[in-house]
């Protein structure tokens, strides 16, 4: 970072933080996908879940799952419980590897996909902006993301 010769308190400005500017999107986009994804009895990371399981296509295990979300098998496991339980995916014990627990869609997951294509068009039309736009926007937050992971 540069060093200008910046206003001490203009850095505690609310409105001049970054991280302010991204937690209150979030909040606002949370409560758009929380509407959307109501009509199809998911919550945002049972979604992310599933957005994994039909990108994929084919039985993945749980770490596999989390490498995709960067969650670990202990957020995802109760998470895929209640998948499991809505019957939406079957997880069953590896049979080459006891200690793995691997994923994969039911019927009704795969069923499921149909209504869901309508929840990124409507995320889209909500935002009032332009697909390029969102793409970009896209990228630059995947960057900046990957330039703090590479802090540690």
């Amino acid at each position: 970072m540069t060093d200008h010769a910046v206003d001490d308190d203009s850095l505690l400005t609310l409105d001049n933080q970054l991280c302010f500017a991204l937690y209150s999107t979030q909040l606002a986009m949370n409560k758009l996908y929380r509407r959307l994804l109501n009509e199809l009895g998911l919550t945002y990371p049972q979604y992310l879940v599933m957005l994994v399981l039909w990108q994929h296509n084919q039985q993945l295990s749980v770490s596999k799952i989390g490498e995709h979300l960067g969650l670990d098998s202990a957020t995802l496991t109760p998470l895929l419980k209640r998948l499991e339980a809505h019957g939406l995916v079957k997880r069953q014990r590896s049979s080459e590897d006891e200690r793995r627990v691997d994923v994969s869609l039911s019927a009704a997951g795969e069923a499921l996909k149909g209504r869901a294509r309508g929840v990124p068009k409507a995320a889209i039309c909500a935002t009032h902006c332009e697909p390029q736009e969102l793409g970009r926007l896209r990228d630059e937050l995947n960057d900046l993301r990957k330039k703090l992971d590479a802090n540690g």
